[in-house]
């Protein structure tokens, strides 16, 4: 049958369907999150948010009032924040510097600093007020020499991992779908966690698991997965459950996390990365300048006490943070991914 339109030299596109939501268990992550779309799905979205969990693909600064409190930015003054992630924190810090005060925002992240430099523009801020660059805040030091910035006025830190990556399943972060066990945070370097596993021996896979992750079961596990092939999250969660044939399905489910939690840090050396920036940050800090750093974890929240105890009693730091500070209630119902969260704050001492 001729489909053509009579009136065009064209043929006429055959009628395609719309791409419909294939229900309560979708094939493919990509139809899974309504949330990734907005303008359609605007009533689930509210649903998400009022029952305490983030939207896929989108992010909610955390401690964002107690995170102003230990920086307390002023017009004129320059803050860095090292992980601008979806740039929650940043998007607030940023107007309390005006006039005259100027962000850098660093993050490893190409493809989240790609989406996020462009949102902050979109809200007025030009180059004169905020710049992105694309580094681990290892490299702070480096970062503001090459802006011939000497030293700055607040430094920010929020450690691990935004939303954005976690929703993603291509970035192989989380086991709630299945995706390519990646989960490094610049995909142009190093080599995925399914690699590192595959060379792990069961002794220092437990090791890793003990160091990184605090996991109770470490020698079990590794004892289990380590030297293994795994082709997707999913697999590897899969196999730690059965490693644990005889334990609730709760904690299975926290052996994951914590699994995936310690493969992550070792993937992208983030516990070298973060000693890196807490060695650096009194000489990237005025004196009287203040930093502020979130860590959702033990082993990042013990270096972090650490240095800024040290430097309390190199006198380096004027005053610190006397008790870690924790989300309240209400920002912990609100959003469940806040719950873990520790906030600590040092000031540098005027030398």
């Amino acid at each position: 049958m001729d489909i053509s339109d009579p009136q065009s030299n064209e043929p006429a596109k055959p009628h395609r369907r719309r791409p419909r939501y294939s229900g309560k268990y979708p094939r493919h992550f990509h139809e899974k999150y309504k949330e990734h779309q907005p303008e359609r799905y605007a009533e689930t979205i509210a649903k998400v948010a009022a029952s305490g969990k983030t939207p896929a693909g989108s992010h909610r600064p955390i401690m964002v009032k107690e995170v102003l409190e230990a920086l307390q930015p002023k017009p004129g003054e320059i803050v860095v924040d090292c992980t601008l992630g979806y740039g929650g924190h940043a998007a607030e810090i940023l107007p309390r510097l005006q006039p005259g005060g100027r962000l850098i925002g660093l993050d490893a992240d190409p493809i989240e600093i790609a989406k996020t430099e462009p949102r902050l523009r979109t809200m007025g801020f030009g180059q004169e007020a905020f710049v992105a660059v694309r580094s681990n805040f290892a490299g702070l030091p480096k970062v503001l020499a090459s802006l011939e910035i000497n030293q700055a006025d607040g430094i920010l830190a929020d450690l691990g991992l935004s939303s954005m990556q976690l929703d993603d399943p291509t970035r192989g972060f989380s086991s709630k779908f299945e995706g390519p066990l990646d989960m490094r945070m610049n995909p142009q370097r190093g080599e995925p966690a399914g690699c590192l596993l595959r060379k792990l021996s069961p002794a220092q896979l437990s090791d890793l698991l003990a160091e990184n992750a605090d996991e109770p079961r470490a020698k079990e596990l590794a004892a289990e997965i380590a030297g293994r092939s795994f082709a997707s999250t999913t697999n590897l969660a899969s196999a730690i459950r059965a490693a644990l044939p005889h334990v609730k399905r709760e904690e299975q489910d926290l052996a994951i996390r914590r699994v995936f939690q310690a493969l992550r840090i070792a993937v992208n050396d983030e516990f070298s990365a973060l000693e890196s920036l807490l060695r650096g940050i009194p000489n990237c800090l005025k004196p009287g300048g203040r930093v502020a750093i979130l860590t959702f974890h033990s082993g990042e929240d013990r270096r972090v006490k650490k240095a800024f105890q040290t430097g309390l009693r190199a006198q380096v730091f004027a005053d610190i943070a006397n008790e870690v500070i924790r989300p309240g209630a209400e920002e912990r119902h609100a959003n469940l991914r806040s719950t873990s969260a520790k906030l600590r704050w040092a000031i540098k001492a005027h030398l």
